[in-house]
């Protein structure tokens, strides 16, 4: 045990050895520089620079674009491809999936099935619907009487102004869409209703009550759907990406029946084609909506 302690203090005294390093001019002999060292001194400093040393050179590689050199390490062009892959692969799989919705429906038209002519609900998940209490707040209130309010003022009596239809009485229409007027009824070219252009995904409202006589799709005209309204007078609606009624449906004014799309070969891009017609007359619509 004592020779251990001798040890021990012999190791640290010999750390502790005072050693003097001095620089001479080989020539001259002259002294230039000198430092007192120790072993513990220079163990210190030696680890201090080592440890110095590796903090410098990690950060030097993770935060600047030497790292890309390393392998392992992928550069941000790699990473921006591999997220637009990402995406791309997920837009495909949505186009795949219309496609092939498409083609099931084209399938059921062919062998005289009825086709799918409804949104798909989100079928994730087992959430119940029932339970959910919705309150209005104030600022929902307000909404929706500003809505009302304004809605009030777009529906147009009906056919009062137009010549030979002044028997069918004062109907008001609501206006199946807001949107911009892109082409106007026009019976020398076989055009027999307007187009009118709005937003992606937009509702198509009925204009009248009635009850839906067709619901079908065509090359064309892509999908149809036509309500029969009092006083003989038809609604015509076309170019729908999809349709939310089906043939014998009661339906009300304002109520969505479609959603506007860009089906059909006569289409140009995403619009609505819509029509009046009275006891076999085509009416043009501008003489009872503003759109």
């Amino acid at each position: 045990m004592a020779k251990n302690q001798e040890k021990q203090k012999k190791v640290i005294k010999k750390l502790k050895n005072k050693f003097r390093l001095v620089v001479i001019n080989n020539d001259t002999f002259e002294e230039r520089f000198s430092l007192l060292l120790t072993p513990l001194n220079v163990f210190t400093v030696v680890g201090l620079v080592v440890i110095l040393f590796s903090i410098a050179l990690v950060s030097l590689i993770a935060f600047t674009p030497i790292r890309e050199f390393i392998p392992g390490y992928s550069d941000l062009a790699t990473k921006q491809m591999a997220t637009y892959a990402a995406f791309k692969a997920d837009s495909l799989e949505f186009e795949l999936h219309q496609n092939k919705q498409y083609l099931e429906n084209i399938r059921k038209i062919l062998s005289g099935e009825p086709t799918n002519n409804y949104i798909e609900e989100n079928q994730e998940g087992d959430a119940n619907y029932d339970t959910i209490t919705l309150r209005k707040s104030k600022q929902d209130s307000a909404l929706r009487q500003l809505v009302e309010n304004e809605e009030k003022f777009n529906v147009m009596p009906g056919f009062a102004r137009e010549s030979g239809t002044t028997n069918i009485g004062s109907l008001f229409l609501f206006p199946p869409m807001k949107g911009v007027l892109t082409s106007s009824f026009n019976p020398s070219i076989k055009h027999y209703g307007v187009d009118i252009a709005g937003e992606a995904n937009e509702a198509v409202k009925s204009a009248y009550d009635g009850t839906v006589i067709v619901a079908t799709w065509s090359s064309e005209d892509g999908y149809i759907i036509q309500i029969q309204h009092e006083n003989d007078l038809i609604s015509v609606y076309k170019h729908n990406s999809t349709l939310l009624k089906k043939t014998g449906d009661q339906v009300k004014a304002g109520e969505p029946i479609a959603i506007v799309g860009n089906s059909g070969e006569n289409t140009t891009g995403p619009h609505l084609h819509f029509e009046l017609w009275y006891k076999g007359n085509a009416l043009d619509p501008q003489n009872y909506f503003n759109f």
